[in-house]
């Protein structure tokens, strides 16, 4: 009776580790700190594996939100659900869940739309908060801490809105799946729902991280005939053959401007390109890249600085489309289940995006591999 009765009563307040960001830059420690319940049609989930994204890497860095710190970063992740808040009937106590960082309320006039997955009420979160009361969820020593993109996943627990979760099935390898709340879910998208790749076409991708060679890979699946891949690292040759690239370009090693070389390589342009570097001077050179009359660029990176794109307006009036990309243009909740079956039928890959597995206590060394280049993903194991 004494145990129906603790599991009926509200959630409480609960302690754990999380890897602070005290500021800009500065090497994430590991405090206690305490985690809110659950509030209304939100749920608190015990984090199992969470990976290091560029965009963690980039807003860590930043020093635009100076007033944003202490910071619990990180998103890309999977978990249990731990206690669930008043109204929530989606999930229940013990389910497996993706966080995600754009939600999908069902009801606003976006997601209603069935032409973007932008909500209205569940979008991109900027200020460190909850969208529903403007607050967060952690406090170290009674200070508040605040989160990233509605999720702060390099915490052992951490609180989303139920609209920015997914469930996924119990036998689903956690610590592989995570990959789909960012990255990987990013690049198949952009080049299905945002470009849709056609049979027999041309397309270049300039950056081959997670995100680039989730576009080659998602290029290859669609029947692409040629997936020019463009990096200066060249060890990413050879791990691109792996995803569907045909060709590699190194722009350290051409004498001529990269957008010349590929002109050449494609008859004139490439009919798809996508720049997934976070460099604006690169969508420029990705317009450039593709064929006059119908190319198509996309652009999915995240800048580290100049956030305002330059081309000349010729490029645009000669046929060729610039479109963004957030997320591929996937609705977490409608499309995600699809893509988490497509990884367990072993249709698209994800386990060769993981280049290392870290336990959470040495969370610091996978943002120096980042930094470094030296690893497409970095998973986070929590219990380790």
């Amino acid at each position: 009776m004494a145990a129906e009765a603790a599991s009926s009563s509200p959630p409480a307040a609960i302690t754990c580790r999380a890897a602070v960001a005290w500021g800009p830059g500065q090497p994430l420690v590991m405090e206690e700190v305490e985690v809110a319940p659950p509030g209304p049609l939100e749920i608190r989930v015990k984090v199992v594996s969470t990976s290091v994204c560029r965009s963690d890497v980039t807003a860590w860095q930043s020093k635009a939100q100076p007033d944003l710190f202490p910071r619990i970063f990180g998103h890309e992740a999977s978990g249990v659900v731990e206690s669930v808040g008043e109204g929530v009937t989606e999930f229940q106590v013990g389910d497996h869940v993706l966080t995600v960082f754009i939600g999908e309320c069902k009801s606003c006039k976006h997601c209603i739309s069935g032409k973007s997955n932008m909500c209205q009420k569940l979008g991109l979160e900027r200020k460190g908060v909850m969208h529903s009361d403007q607050k967060t969820r952690f406090s170290v020593k009674g200070k508040p801490v605040y989160r990233y993109c509605a999720v702060s996943s390099f915490s052992e627990y951490t609180v989303v809105h139920s609209g920015c979760a997914v469930k996924v099935g119990l036998t689903v390898p956690m610590d592989r799946v995570c990959l789909l709340s960012c990255g990987v879910s990013a690049g198949l998208g952009a080049a299905w729902n945002v470009a849709d790749v056609s049979e027999g076409s041309s397309v270049v991708i300039f950056g081959l991280g997670t995100v680039g060679l989730s576009v080659a890979q998602a290029a290859k699946l669609r029947g692409a005939s040629k997936i020019i891949g463009v990096d200066t690292n060249p060890e990413k040759q050879e791990k691109g053959k792996v995803f569907g690239v045909t060709d590699f370009i190194n722009p350290n090693e051409m004498s001529e401007p990269v957008q010349q070389v590929i002109k050449r390589m494609t008859d004139g342009g490439a009919d798809y390109s996508f720049e997934c570097v976070g460099d604006t001077g690169v969508v420029s050179t990705a317009l450039q890249s593709c064929s006059g009359g119908w190319g198509v660029t996309v652009t999915l990176g995240v800048p580290k600085a100049q956030p305002e794109v330059s081309a000349h307006y010729a490029f645009l009036l000669s046929g060729r489309t610039l479109k963004g990309s957030l997320f591929g243009g996937w609705r977490p909740k409608s499309d995600l289940p699809s893509l988490v079956d497509k990884y367990a039928d072993k249709e698209i890959q994800v386990d060769g995006l993981v280049t290392h597995d870290i336990p959470f206590g040495d969370i610091n060394r996978a943002l120096e591999l980042m930094l470094e280049n030296k690893c497409l993903r970095c998973v986070i194991h929590m219990s380790q």
